[in-house]
């Protein structure tokens, strides 16, 4: 394996920025959603309510854990310029080796918060076709 170079955990710098800059918008919307739902629900205690809201929940679950993972690879990350800028290069690939398996983490959890996204997009549609036929 090549020497760990500064400028390698360095190129993740402005990828993980920008996914958390993602990551914070769609918990931004989440925030919106559901302060508005919340509303709905105390007007009105209907079934569908309650399944978006179930759905929600778990959707910012599993966005507060992509930010803590990204977050944290981000931290290993300056640690690791740190322990190179130390020559600490043997600790430095270790701890750059776990802050990109904690950047796989945060995406792998990305991809299961759309794909329960999508989901819940479905059943609005759903809900939307029923209403029409009537």
């Amino acid at each position: 394996m090549e020497e760990l170079t500064l400028t390698t955990p360095a190129l993740l710098f402005s990828a993980i920025s920008l996914i958390m800059l993602a990551y914070t918008n769609r918990f931004l919307a989440y925030a919106a959603v559901i302060r508005n739902l919340s509303e709905k629900y105390r007007e009105k205690r209907e079934t569908s309510l309650k399944r978006q809201i179930d759905n929600l929940k778990l959707r910012l679950n599993l966005t507060r854990w992509m930010q803590i993972f990204g977050i944290s690879s981000l931290l290993l990350c300056v640690l690791t310029m740190f322990l190179i800028y130390i020559d600490q290069h043997t600790m430095a690939v270790w701890i750059f080796g776990i802050a990109l398996l904690l950047l796989i983490l945060s995406l792998a959890f990305l991809i299961r918060e759309i794909q329960i996204s999508t989901q819940a997009l479905g059943h609005h549609l759903d809900d939307m076709e029923d209403y029409l036929k009537k």
